[in-house]
């Protein structure tokens, strides 16, 4: 059997959603001509995302191309995954020391981090770390005016640094910066932004390297520190899982979007031709979630995509990570409602509203295991504004199932893509006798959404069968991106030769 260490499942508490407030009026009279019925669009949604053995086979063999034509000149036909270079060539080892710090930008908030490490015998002696939410109106403001504020909480935090801490005598302290945003990384401390996204319109940035502005904002609060690496998350999980386990190979993020990296050697990296490298590796950022080759579409899928800010863009991330998935099986309700007569007379007023159902309402449903669907039943009504009978609500978890499902196994798909094309490289490494290669997956679509978990888990077994499969771990990382900045701000430290 497929070796697998995660964390237990968080659930979502289904009693939150069991007691109903007063009744009001959510609803609009329904067409009367109802033309088909939910089972019959059921029916064709499962027959449409079926994810059998040999398309399983093919979107595996589809990335490893797509990969593979990444790393190229730009010169064939297909232009494959942006498959970015992070300069991360020297992973930590263990024997780092000192005091170092994690600043974690990728959303509405940012966390900061220091670590205190001992070497190969006390390894992390003690962490602290804060988190600081950004207020909206920043999030659209200057970008002298943003890196101000996160540079003053980070020097708030810094001057809470105890005894617990201490940095050598001669020192700055470094810090590893966690930036998940698009950038052009141009070397292990530099990268220039491309756009910012996630709800963020700040000016001035795109086309600085970020680094750079982090640092002036430091300059102006004061704070005598250098940034020693530039990384995304999932390099930072990457680091964070490999420091305690040398035998991972690649990392994963899945939760409100979706990336992976993994470790290549610099040779077979052609874009990179003429690169000197100590280590001879090298992790790569696949940006996976541009990835469209291969995957099975609905009319739901296409209809959710055109209307994104980014259409034609982040096909595989619209397909299998968390903000998407509740989105979808909103818009297969609304159908099953408007044209079968779901929720009988009437359309929910609610159902039309676009992102309304998330993703973690969709694993609360699928918590409930009672025989009446009770807090499935409460769930609809008071999200959705939605009357619903037994029938109706299975159907509703037949929906989630065939969505979440679909996502899970194209997810392990995706994920047995990079192992092959790693093993075509280097035949043995990954599915060598004795052999053991670890993924690392962090992001709460993976830690609590156990159903996602598991078809994730069983297609990637599926596709390997037994006796390879039994070489590969797939393993839950929690908040290794933050420690991992800060390992890596280590073992790219200025002053790693007295390390």
């Amino acid at each position: 059997m497929m070796s697998v260490t995660v964390a237990a499942a968080t659930s979502f508490a289904a009693g939150s959603y069991l007691s109903r407030p007063p009744r009001r009026s959510f609803s609009v009279a329904l067409r009367s001509d109802v033309s088909t019925t939910p089972t019959r669009i059921l029916t064709e949604l499962k027959r449409q995302c079926a994810t059998p053995l040999p398309l399983l086979q093919q979107v595996a063999k589809a990335m490893s191309d797509d990969m593979r034509a990444g790393l190229g000149l730009g010169l064939g036909l297909e232009p494959g995954l942006p498959m970015i270079p992070t300069y991360v060539e020297n992973l930590p080892t263990g024997n780092e020391k000192g005091l170092f710090y994690a600043l974690d930008l990728g959303g509405t908030n940012f966390r900061v981090m220091r670590v205190q490490l001992g070497g190969k015998d006390e390894r992390v002696i003690d962490t602290e770390f804060d988190q600081v939410s950004i207020p909206q109106d920043l999030m659209s403001a200057t970008s002298e005016e943003l890196f101000d504020f996160i540079a003053s909480g980070l020097a708030k935090f810094v001057s809470k640094e105890d005894g617990r801490f201490h940095i050598s005598p001669g020192r700055k302290r470094e810090i590893g910066f966690t930036f998940s945003f698009p950038v052009k990384q141009t070397s292990i401390d530099s990268g220039i932004l491309i756009k910012w996204t996630k709800g963020f319109a700040v000016s001035g940035t795109a086309g600085r390297d970020v680094v750079a502005c982090l640092n002036e904002a430091m300059e102006r609060q004061g704070i005598d520190m250098r940034v020693s690496a530039l990384v995304n998350d999932a390099v930072g999980t990457l680091a964070g899982a490999e420091y305690w386990d040398s035998d991972v190979v690649a990392a994963v993020i899945l939760g409100t979007g979706t990336n992976a990296c993994y470790v290549e050697q610099i040779s077979a990296i052609p874009k990179l031709q003429g690169h000197v490298s100590s280590s001879g590796k090298m992790i790569i950022s696949t940006e996976w979630g541009a990835f469209s080759n291969s995957l099975p579409s609905t009319e739901f899928d296409r209809e959710m995509e055109a209307a994104t800010i980014n259409p034609g863009e982040q096909i595989f991330e619209k397909t299998i990570s968390g903000l998407y998935l509740g989105e979808i099986v909103r818009r297969v309700l609304l159908k099953m409602t408007e044209e079968g007569g779901l929720f009988g007379k009437f359309v929910p007023q609610k159902l039309s509203t676009p992102f309304i159902l998330g993703t973690p309402d969709l694993c609360a449903m699928q918590q409930d295991y009672s025989g009446d669907l009770h807090a499935v039943g409460s769930l609809l009504y008071d999200i959705l504004g939605a009357e619903s009978n037994l029938s109706e609500r299975k159907t509703v978890l037949e929906v989630c199932e065939t969505i979440v499902r679909r996502g899970g196994r194209l997810a392990g798909a995706g994920i047995v893509g990079i192992l092959q094309k790693m093993e075509e490289d280097q035949r043995g490494l990954i599915f060598g006798n004795g052999n053991r290669s670890v993924v690392a997956i962090d992001g709460g679509l993976y830690e609590k959404y156990s159903q996602y978990r598991t078809y994730l888990q069983d297609s990637v077994k599926e596709l390997l069968g037994t006796e390879k499969s039994n070489n590969v771990v797939i393993e839950h990382t929690k908040d290794g991106s933050g420690i991992g900045a800060a390992l890596l701000a280590a073992s790219n430290s200025i002053y790693k030769q007295d390390l």
